[in-house]
């Protein structure tokens, strides 16, 4: 009996003691490229913004009196500026920075963009803004959760929902994460504006 127990038994049990601690000490989970990734929180996939608390109360808003080389772009009936690989609203004689909404499209990326894969997706990551490509432009669309970037804009914001802190940009909800040892930001949601 005895030789049972060390023969078969024991290595079973060793083998799937293991697999359970290996599995576990990856993390949540690891991207389609086999990255090991560190996480401490939930996905949180769409948040009401009234859940949402900014650590700064108020937004620092980027407004310009002339735009140099502007491109106007319309959408949705509304015009656009595109200058200094920025886009632009007009309100009352300035142009204000603001991020492009879902469904926007453009013919050229911004400058330096970066391609990303996940999930077998391309898309193409420019200050920001996720596109991805359809026949010959460029749409601005929402990131799949679980997408990750390793640098976020210079005016995304630190915000916590129920206790946990997150970082925001254009409604995108990331968490800080940790890639092979690297920093990056991993997005585990998106802001439901009310």
């Amino acid at each position: 009996m005895k030789t049972l127990i060390k023969t078969y038994v024991l290595p079973a049990f060793l083998i799937f003691a293991f697999t359970a601690t290996s599995a576990e000490a990856q993390g949540r989970r690891t991207s389609s490229n086999t990255k090991v990734v560190t996480t401490k929180s939930k996905i949180l996939r769409r948040v009401p913004s009234s859940k949402v608390t900014y650590k700064k109360p108020t937004r620092k808003v980027v407004a310009v009196r002339n735009l140099p080389n502007k491109t106007i772009i319309k959408h949705k009936g509304q015009n656009y500026y595109y200058s200094n690989n920025r886009f632009y609203t007009n309100a009352r004689g300035r142009y204000i920075a603001i991020p492009p909404k879902i469904g926007f499209r453009v013919n050229v990326l911004p400058q330096n963009f970066k391609r990303i894969r996940f999930n077998n997706h391309l898309y193409f990551l420019a200050n920001g803004i996720f596109y991805i490509q359809v026949n010959n432009v460029y749409e601005v669309v929402e990131p799949e959760v679980g997408t990750i970037v390793y640098e976020l804009p210079d005016d995304s914001e630190k915000v916590t929902i129920d206790g946990l802190t997150y970082y925001e940009y254009a409604n995108v909800l990331y968490e800080k994460v940790q890639v092979d040892g690297t920093r990056a930001y991993e997005v585990v949601g998106f802001i439901e504006m009310e």
